[in-house]
């Protein structure tokens, strides 16, 4: 080796100290490219799983990344021999002029440590919601939901996300701890309608495409118990009454999975209006002007006094 070095030093006139960092630099580099290639072929073999193997093809190339920039950074800096030191200098380095960066790389080794997120789960961070797609080291990549769309569904964008959001905006996981979500669906009738059964007939389709769900989701809230102090008193499905300016509100609220509440509302509106069809007695309200006559449409109790009559009288 060392008379090769010598021959290409007489020949091409190229400096051999700085010909062995090139060549010791460029064997590393494609070491470390083959062997990855080998642990991703192997993991592709053990499991067909697209998560696993998504996960195994990052954590490789982190890792390799890793190793490469310590050796090669070894080999380049001359007299720094430990770890420690070439960290120190690099980080020190890196604070000083790139301080954006180093707050998203923070960011990222803060998700790889608490694990606030992972790739597949939905979430919202700040006014962005989506399901995520992809995780690197500066920023992690979303699906967008909601915005334009009704229902939490895909607007069709992605979106990329800087690591160090997570610092600096509250962030909202639809998948972990309770994994369901609340969803309420306001019907609204007339004051003239049958509201008790209506109300009857709105808490038994409720339960009929949301009462499965309870069962699950009461395990769901022991396993969840012991890493956060979530408790719910009820989460069977149920509908509340109030009174708005225009009719009688009857609102149904229910558990649903987070990726199926359009689906889960379409299902409910359609027996709602296929049902209220079948009942003279219950009608929507919406919207309209109306005259009021107390006198004649009022109840007796509530009618004003004919002052005209009783000065007579």
């Amino acid at each position: 080796m060392k008379e090769l070095i010598n021959w290409i030093n007489s020949t091409f006139g190229v400096n051999p100290v700085l010909f062995y960092k090139f060549t010791s630099s460029f064997f590393i580099i494609i070491a470390a490219l083959i062997l990855r290639i080998i642990i991703l072929r192997i993991t592709h073999k053990q499991t067909e799983n697209d998560k696993i193997l998504y996960r195994w093809r990052k954590s490789v190339t982190y890792i390799s990344f890793f190793f490469v920039l310590i050796l090669v950074g070894r080999i380049w800096f001359e007299g720094i021999q430990t770890l420690s030191t070439f960290l120190g200098l690099l980080s020190a380095g890196l604070a000083i002029a790139l301080q954006v960066p180093i707050v998203n790389l923070a960011g990222w080794a803060f998700i790889l440590w608490r694990r606030p997120f992972e790739v597949g789960d939905r979430i919202e961070i700040g006014q962005v919601k989506g399901d995520v797609i992809d995780q690197r080291i500066f920023m992690f990549t979303m699906m967008e939901i909601g915005n334009w769309i009704d229902a939490d569904q895909s607007t069709g964008r992605v979106i990329h996300v800087p690591n160090g959001r997570v610092f600096q905006e509250h962030l909202a996981n639809y998948s972990k701890g309770f994994q369901y979500i609340w969803d309420e669906i306001p019907v609204l009738i007339t004051f003239e309608s049958d509201w008790k059964h209506a109300h009857k007939i709105l808490l038994n389709i409720v339960n009929c495409h949301a009462k499965h769900l309870s069962d699950s989701a009461q395990s769901k809230v022991k396993q969840a118990a012991n890493t956060y102090l979530i408790h719910f008193n009820k989460l069977t499905p149920t509908v509340y009454l109030t009174v708005k300016d225009s009719g009688v509100m009857l609102t149904l609220r229910y558990l649903c999975e987070p990726r199926k509440r359009r689906n889960a509302e379409e299902k409910i509106w359609k027996d709602i209006l296929t049902e209220f069809a079948k009942h003279n007695s219950i009608d929507f309200a919406y919207p309209t002007q109306r005259f009021f006559n107390n006198p004649s449409e009022g109840k007796i109790g509530s009618k004003p006094i004919d002052t005209d009559s009783t000065f007579q009288n």
